[in-house]
């Protein structure tokens, strides 16, 4: 089934090279745009991306490379988005073509910005995409783990429970197992806002909380994902399946977390801005965090740990004092 699909992928990061890696795993060939072309140039001459997951090495007979995005879509059928989220609107700034007829899978676990939409919501309201064309890509899935062919989970969520089944084949391998969901917003929000949670396990690291307190801040994470869940979107969900409880602990956990990295950044002194530079990587859940503190104005949700590091990024708050007041919030 899935030979009969002109797929594509669309970004040139360590998350859409990994997806490219599972996929011509089933797939004879796929089309893969990148911004630049001299990216393009270079993987072509080296066999594998210049920049992400440089150990993965790929035959490009396979790959259809362009920078044209009207080009891309013209010839695919099924558009993978995996670029990070503050610049998915900068991406599509040249399209011209429509997209309502294709089926959209995000890889983004991010937010937009400014309009403080997530992914499907953004391109059903703002290109027309019917719910059932849309798939959300969701689970605990280290871009880095994937190029070793660590086994890894995914989970496809759609309205149509017929495009997941058929995604979920397509991006099941030897290395990586699959599953399928309707629940689209929750796995969703749930993406976003383990980021957040993430930049607060680094805050606290950086900051000599030990392990015991870590567990009692993740467990309240869930816990605050559960309510927003609840919420915005409110339906019966095992919230400790992996594709939610399982993609907080590994992105609060894993030294691959970048949202971890630049959370400890902060804990240890550096301005925000400072650990951006630093990093030179998108900590998505810095975006996420003012999205959804904004979103929540709406909900009123109870969720201390989001109001604290909102506080921290946003108003420049202490550290040290924020996730003082912090520890008595929580159980």
């Amino acid at each position: 089934m899935a030979e009969r699909h002109r797929i594509a992928i669309l970004g040139g990061g360590s998350w859409a090279t990994a997806i490219a890696k599972i996929l011509l795993n089933n797939v004879s060939e796929i089309n893969w745009y990148m911004r630049r072309q001299e990216q393009i140039d270079e993987f072509i001459r080296l066999s594998k991306n210049p920049s992400y997951l440089t150990g993965v090495k790929f035959d490009t007979d396979h790959i259809r490379f362009t920078s044209n995005i009207n080009h891309l879509i013209s010839s695919s059928d099924i558009l993978i988005f995996a670029t990070p989220s503050p610049f998915l609107k900068q991406h599509l700034r040249k399209l011209r073509k429509r997209i309502d007829k294709k089926i959209i899978v995000s890889a983004i676990k991010g937010i937009v910005p400014d309009e403080n939409l997530i992914i499907t919501d953004f391109f059903e309201q703002v290109y027309n995409v019917p719910k059932e064309n849309i798939a959300v890509l969701a689970g605990p899935c280290h871009a880095e783990e994937v190029a070793l062919e660590r086994l890894s989970y995914l989970t496809l969520a759609s309205t149509s429970r017929d495009k997941a089944k058929m995604l979920a084949k397509l991006f099941a391998t030897s290395f990586v197992k699959t599953s399928t969901s309707e629940d689209v917003m929750g796995m969703e929000y749930s993406s976003v806002m383990k980021n957040i949670y993430s930049i607060a396990a680094g805050i606290c690291h950086g900051l000599k909380y030990g392990d015991n307190f870590q567990s009692v801040l993740i467990s309240n994470a869930i816990q605050e994902i559960n309510r927003f869940c609840n919420a915005t979107n409110p339906l019966h969900r095992d919230i400790s399946q992996s594709a939610y409880l399982g993609d907080l602990l590994v992105t609060a956990y894993s030294k691959f977390s970048r949202n971890r990295l630049f959370g400890n950044m902060i804990g240890k002194g550096y301005s925000v801005k400072t650990a951006q530079i630093e990093m030179e990587m998108i900590a998505e859940g810095y975006y996420a965090t003012k999205c959804i503190y904004e979103i929540n104005q709406k909900y009123q949700v109870d969720m201390p740990i989001v109001d604290t590091v909102y506080e921290i990024l946003y108003n420049r708050a202490s550290p040290l004092l924020k996730i003082r007041e912090l520890t008595d919030k929580l159980k």
